[in-house]
C-alpha cells in the first residue's frame, strides 16, 4: 500500500473486508491499514442499503464501488488543492500584513522622533522667550497719566493712561 518509506519497516496486518479475511502489507502503521479496510467496509455497507445496487451482478457492484471510491479520491484531491491554494493566499496575505506592520512601525518610530525633536525645539524656544524685563531698559513715570518705556536699542514708547472713575 502507498509509497515505500525506507525508514519504516513493512507491516503485515489481517483485516476483514466484506466478511472475508485479507492480509494487507505496507509501510504504513497497522492502525492506518485497519482504517483503509474500515473505509471499504463502510462503502460496501452504504451501497448494500440501496436496492438497485443489490440487484446488480457482483462484477457491476464491484465496478460501482470502485468508481465511487475513485470519485471520493478525486474529490479529496481537489479539496486538498483548494486548501493548498487557500493556504498560499493566506501566507501571502500574512506576508503582506507583516511588511505593512513593519512599514507602520518604521513610520511610527520616525513620527516619534519628529515629535521628540519638535518638543526639544519648543523647550529651547520657551527658554529663549523674551520677557518685559528683557525688552525694557527703563520705565519712567512722567505723571499720573503718562508712562514712558525706554527699550534696549534706544526706542522709546509713551503710554497715556486714563483716569478710571471711582
Amino acid at each position: 500500500m502507498g509509497g515505500e518509506n525506507p525508514m519504516s519497516t513493512k507491516t503485515d496486518t489481517e483485516v476483514i473486508i466484506a466478511g472475508k479475511v485479507f492480509t494487507l502489507s505496507g509501510y504504513e502503521s497497522e492502525e492506518y491499514l485497519q482504517r483503509v479496510a474500515s473505509y471499504i467496509n463502510n462503502k460496501i455497507a452504504e451501497y448494500n442499503k440501496v436496492d438497485s445496487f443489490k440487484r446488480q451482478s457482483l462484477d457491476t457492484q464491484n465496478v460501482l464501488l470502485q468508481l465511487n471510491i475513485a470519485d471520493d479520491y478525486f474529490k479529496a484531491k481537489k479539496q486538498i488543492s483548494l486548501l493548498e491554494e487557500e493556504l498560499q493566499n493566506k501566507e501571502k496575505e500574512m506576508y503582506d500584513l507583516k511588511h505593512e506592520l513593519i512599514a507602520s512601525q518604521i513610520k511610527l518610530e520616525n513620527t516619534e522622533k519628529s515629535v521628540k525633536n519638535l518638543q526639544t525645539e519648543v523647550n529651547e524656544n520657551a527658554k529663549k522667550k523674551l520677557t518685559e524685563a528683557d525688552l525694557v531698559e527703563k520705565i519712567t513715570v512722567d505723571s499720573q497719566t503718562r508712562i514712558r518705556f525706554r527699550l534696549y536699542g534706544g526706542m522709546e514708547l509713551t503710554e497715556q493712561l486714563r483716569e478710571v472713575g471711582r
